[in-house]
């Protein structure tokens, strides 16, 4: 029985002239279906989420119908659809309302008019069912993305929905908050039965589960239908949205492998080991990456550097030692609240240390005037790119830094944001508004530039986009420093690689060696390929030794 039933849906932003961002969109999903949206940044994934619940569908123009169980969407009252249709967002602060968890669950069961009985009674059993016992009287702000992110989940799972919407939902975790978070929707779909319908950019975590997958490319459906059957005729089409499916897959269809493919790392792992059974294997590991040398040119440098953000709090910050050499790209890796974030605003000086140094170029970072540090030496790629945008458009957020009209078509065209200069910054999809984000950072000419979850709601075409702006910076002496959950990322383009842990620096080395040594905390290549394959961290690295092997054979 259909759950949503859309027909002939098209749609247009409210100012987007010629750009149309739905296009005779046509889609059922069943009750109880598990169904993933996928598709690069801007084919209209999140505004195709957003037209199922009416009071977060955008302003523009818009022809068709949406059916919720069989009743127009139109016609199913405010309060039934917050009851009925749960929605969970990118950000996880932008759908916290109160300061207490234990409120923070209760408030949308207040919202409906719920008895205190019945209100206590689910509140209690969401807490329990989603672990949040330990900290159920914690201030919302003390938590981290994961745990806002769960309890975003549990408040409203606490209404009971019939189907359950989510818009890349682990964007700001950490890869095992990440997973967590994915099988506790997995859980609720397969013991609850609620509809899920999901967008994510970590295919590897989600396809392998659903039911069925349903890809978008510039506003229209190119592919439907279980999640392996879409992989091949993606590969069948030599479809570029193929190159964003679970690593398995890609390297199974990369060696030449022939009919099913594998999705998950179990059965990626499966493929190599019974191709390798009887077959010795002669190239063993990747080409060995340069040693570390002890000499660092070092554009930043942090010295026994503490921070704690009051006086009685714990320290985040314990002692960090970091050196980050001239014209490099650094990763920082870490859970969620081992203190990445807060190492980056120490280094451009919005958290100011107790104890320790910080130095740009050599000089201390307190001896630098403001105008001179920001304006050609450093600048910064906020985690939310939404916090940067003050104006109406695109082109004024880049006029606002001073450049002229040469400079602002080199970095629009530097970062491919010319199709919506003229667009809202609020109108574009997550991944397009961090391109923007990056364009306006990019005005002031840095020499060193930080970046907190750059590739964060990026789709991994604009991710290969992203590392050749990135490549190009460091060709022209930027030096890099960068604090991301996206392993793959770092696994393929970072020089270095550190760990963070506990408020320090644990560990830095190049990504074969780092990622090499890991279980949690490396790719799905890795992990797919260490029981044939030493040290091979990106599906590349996979193939490339496949291929010799079978070569060799």
């Amino acid at each position: 029985m259909a759950h949503f039933e859309i027909k002939n849906l098209n749609f247009s932003h409210a100012g987007a002239k010629d750009r149309q961002s739905l296009k005779d969109v046509s889609l059922t999903v069943n009750r109880g279906e598990y169904l993933v949206v996928c598709g690069r940044s801007g084919s209209g994934k999140t505004t195709l989420l957003r037209h199922l619940k009416t009071v977060l569908t955008p302003a523009g123009k818009r022809s068709g119908e949406i059916f919720f169980g069989g009743v127009p969407l139109s016609q199913v009252s405010q309060r039934d659809q917050a009851a009925k249709i749960g929605y969970v967002m990118q950000n996880p602060d932008e759908q916290i309302v109160t300061d207490k968890v234990w409120h923070e669950l209760a408030f949308g069961l207040e919202s409906l008019g719920c008895d205190q009985k019945t209100m206590r009674l689910r509140v209690a059993e969401m807490a329990c069912y989603f672990g949040i016992q330990d900290w159920f009287h914690r201030d919302v702000a003390t938590l981290s993305g994961g745990q806002k992110q769960l309890l975003n989940l549990a408040s409203i799972m606490a209404m009971q929905p019939e189907a359950l919407i989510l818009d890349e939902p682990t964007s700001q975790l950490d890869p095992i908050a990440a997973s967590d978070f994915l099988n506790t929707v997995r859980k609720i779909n397969l013991e609850l039965g609620t509809t899920v319908i999901l967008t994510e950019h970590r295919l590897e975590d989600i396809l392998p589960y659903a039911d069925r997958a349903v890809v978008l490319d510039e506003g229209e459906i190119i592919a439907d239908g279980a999640p392996k059957a879409v992989c091949e005729a993606l590969h069948a089409q030599d479809n570029p949205m193929f190159f964003a499916m679970p690593t398995p897959a890609r390297a199974f269809y990369g060696a030449g492998g022939k009919g099913e493919c594998p999705l998950t790392v179990r059965e990626g792992r499966a493929w190599l080991t019974e191709t390798f059974a009887e077959r010795p294997v002669r190239v063993g590991e990747p080409e060995p990456e340069a040693p570390l040398g002890e000499e660092v040119d070092a554009a930043i440098s942090m010295k026994e550097v503490w921070f704690r953000y009051e006086k009685n709090s714990p320290d985040v910050l314990r002692g960090v030692n970091l050196e980050v050499p001239r014209g490099r790209l650094f990763a920082i890796v870490g859970g969620n609240g081992a203190g990445k974030s807060t190492t980056l605003k120490a280094v451009c000086g919005t958290c100011r240390a107790y104890r320790g140094r910080v130095l740009i170029d050599g000089k201390p970072l307190n001896k630098y005037r403001t105008a001179e540090l920001f304006r050609g030496k450093l600048a910064m790629l906020p985690q939310d790119p939404k916090s940067l945008f003050v104006k109406k458009t695109v082109r004024e957020e880049l006029e606002e830094m001073g450049g002229d009209g040469a400079e602002i078509d080199r970095v629009s065209a530097l970062c491919q944001i010319q199709p919506f200069l003229n667009s809202h910054p609020y109108d574009l999809s997550g991944g397009e508004q961090q391109r923007a984000a990056l364009a306006k950072v990019l005005m002031t000419k840095p020499t060193i530039l930080l970046l907190d979850e750059p590739t964060k709601g990026v789709d991994s075409f604009f991710k290969q986009i992203f590392a050749e702006i990135l490549a190009q910076l460091k060709a022209q002496g930027v030096t890099l420093l960068m604090v991301s959950h996206d392993v793959e990322f770092c696994a393929k383009y970072a020089d270095l690689v550190g760990m963070f842990f506990d408020g320090q620096l644990l560990t830095v080395d190049t990504p074969r060696r780092f990622f090499g040594q890991n279980s949690f905390y490396t790719s799905a290549a890795n992990r797919m390929s260490r029981c044939v394959f030493r040290n091979a961290v990106s599906c590349e690295d996979v193939i490339d030794l496949y291929r010799k092997n079978m070569e060799d054979a």
